[in-house]
């Protein structure tokens, strides 16, 4: 399949909330033909250049690259508060593989690529129970003062879910880019929840 990409500086995961200010024209035109059409793109991690487009020496842009492996967004909200400015929300879908990928001449990128197998809904086992207990904690401090919707997890809740609880975990440690997007990789996702436990073991640690 044919997939517009937008290349960001940390992955997003399955079920993932994503918030964007969106103002280069590139994707201006992306966002728009999404609300339109309904249709996902794609977000993947930067490996090198930078967000938005930059210009090097003479008349060429910098080059960017970024992994093969992403995440379909899914367009939740869209709002215009000002001419060439939209400020979008987006729920992550299924992974994807790139085969390829090609820079159209305005900038935006396509990707060549299948959509990876949805992941297998794995109850959770009795010795990951504490990370769900821990996330359930977490929310419950990040409720205090905050409204339901700006909240970075959001129902419904699968807190028996070994994926689920994994995604949301991924998204809120305060991992490097890269480790997030091994994690992302990984397709099972109680190896991916049992490696999150110990990096919660080690961030408990005195």
């Amino acid at each position: 399949m044919q997939i517009a990409l937008f290349p960001l500086q940390a992955p997003l995961f399955p079920g993932g909330l994503l918030s964007l200010r969106v103002f280069e024209p590139r994707y201006l035109d992306l966002i728009q033909r999404c609300e339109k059409s309904g249709e996902p793109f794609g977000v993947v991690l930067l490996t090198a250049g930078s967000e938005v487009r930059q210009r090097g020496e003479g008349a060429d842009f910098v080059a960017e690259r970024f992994e093969p492996l992403g995440t379909l967004a899914h367009l939740e909200r869209l709002e215009r508060p000002r001419p060439g400015l939209l400020q979008i929300r987006c729920t992550g879908g299924r992974r994807f593989r790139l085969s390829g990928s090609a820079c159209l001449p305005h900038g935006l990128w396509m990707g060549e690529g299948e959509l990876l197998p949805e992941e297998v809904e794995l109850p959770l086992p009795e010795d990951l129970a504490q990370t769900a207990r821990l996330l359930q904690g977490l929310l419950h401090t990040l409720e205090t003062g905050a409204a339901a919707e700006d909240l970075p997890v959001q129902p419904p809740y699968r807190w028996d879910d070994c994926g689920w609880l994994a995604n949301r975990w991924c998204e809120l440690l305060p991992l490097p880019a890269d480790e997030k997007q091994r994690l992302l990789a990984l397709d099972n996702p109680l190896l991916r929840l049992e490696l999150i436990g110990d990096q919660l073991e080690r961030l408990r640690q005195p």
